[in-house]
């Protein structure tokens, strides 16, 4: 079924429908990575954003149940330049198109994703709709400016859980993981490091979360404007120099709230597995996975308190911080990967060892 793209500029892209037939609209960005397309659509961190995928080809894997970031698809719409007629892997479970199916999630392929990126790149992310039904570019247009803006946003309270939980008994020491929209993978690598890790929702007040008397604090990742989560930067504010703090992606950018820094809306963000980022107290360079559209401004940082620990190389974006004194720090991209290379694993054992540390 034929479908149209618009964005909020004027700009069509056809293509045709499949997934779901539905009408949807969202902030387009692009996704760099080859594979993990399952994870991507699950990461929470893409609420309210429809993703294109630069790698030409999707779905040839399937889908399963375990390959997940979340307990279902989290896109607004998923754009592809070809979507696989078969799906060849002993672990598939169902078709890429029956999965956005059974969620009711969009997708559309068959149009020139390469001249998307580009536009993207150039003009800067903006609103979209995707449509099968509504072929009028006019009134598409006018629908995509009407769409809300990602500044200003908080698209938390959409995909952080409802009470607490706790999602990995065992483990030597109790971490609380604030779930502003979290993945997984990370509660899988604080599982394997022996914590047992307790989900707390995004509105949960700090001083709940420490009756409980967690050894360390994790701030997670999620969507939308942290300019517009002032509970969660004060939630930072009133744990910080209590436990040992530990913030990623998202949390990365309140825990710089906390500390008086300001954040930025990104011109189209960093959404893939190949970002390189230098450590700048070693001069090692990882390849990591991202998936953000905001940053924190450097010059807004205390510089007597925080140490910056890590750069972007593409464009020189702050990646990483730790401050000086207190057991705090955080990193901009995603160290879990899931999907994208594990070359900063490393930094979750930093976590635990911090929390060792401040037991000690």
């Amino acid at each position: 079924m034929k479908a149209l793209l618009a964005l909020e500029d004027g700009r069509i892209f056809e293509g045709y429908a499949f997934g779901a037939l539905r009408e949807t609209t969202g902030e387009v960005v692009f996704n760099t990575s080859m594979t993990g397309y399952q994870e991507i659509l699950t990461d929470p961190s893409y609420r309210g954003q429809i993703v294109v995928m630069t790698y030409p080809l999707i779905g040839n894997y399937g889908v399963n149940s375990f390959d997940v970031e979340s307990s279902l698809p989290q896109v607004e719409g998923f754009v592809v330049r070809e979507k696989s007629p078969i799906e060849s892997n002993w672990r598939s479970e169902e078709s890429l198109d029956s999965y956005l199916r059974r969620y009711n999630i969009i997708g559309l392929e068959r149009i020139d994703t390469r001249a998307l990126t580009k536009y993207i790149r150039e003009r800067g992310a903006m609103r979209a709709v995707i449509s099968p039904f509504d072929l009028n570019s006019a009134s598409l247009v006018d629908k995509a400016r009407n769409a809300p803006e990602m500044v200003g946003q908080d698209l938390v309270q959409k995909v952080t859980l409802a009470q607490p939980e706790v999602w990995h008994e065992e483990g030597r020491f109790t971490i609380a993981v604030l779930d502003c929209g979290v993945k997984l993978n990370i509660l899988r690598e604080l599982a394997k490091r022996n914590c047992r890790v307790v989900r707390y929702p995004a509105f949960w007040e700090a001083k709940d979360v420490l009756r409980d008397a967690p050894q360390g604090i994790l701030l997670s990742n999620g969507p939308g404007d942290p300019a517009a989560l002032p509970y969660v930067v004060r939630f930072a504010q009133e744990v910080i120099g209590r436990v040992p703090v530990f913030g990623i992606c998202l949390g990365h950018q309140i825990i710089c709230q906390a500390l008086g820094a300001k954040t930025f809306k990104l011109k189209f963000g960093h959404h893939g597995g190949n970002h390189p980022v230098k450590d700048l107290r070693s001069g090692w360079v990882a390849i990591t996975t991202q998936n953000h559209g905001f940053s924190v401004d450097f010059d807004t940082l205390p510089g007597n308190e925080v140490e910056i620990t890590h750069v972007n190389l593409n464009d020189y974006t702050l990646e990483g911080i730790r401050h000086r004194k207190l057991p705090v720090f955080s990193v901009q991209f995603h160290p879990e990967a899931h999907p994208g290379p594990h070359d900063t694993t490393y930094l979750f054992d930093q976590f635990v060892k911090m929390v060792e540390d401040n037991l000690a």
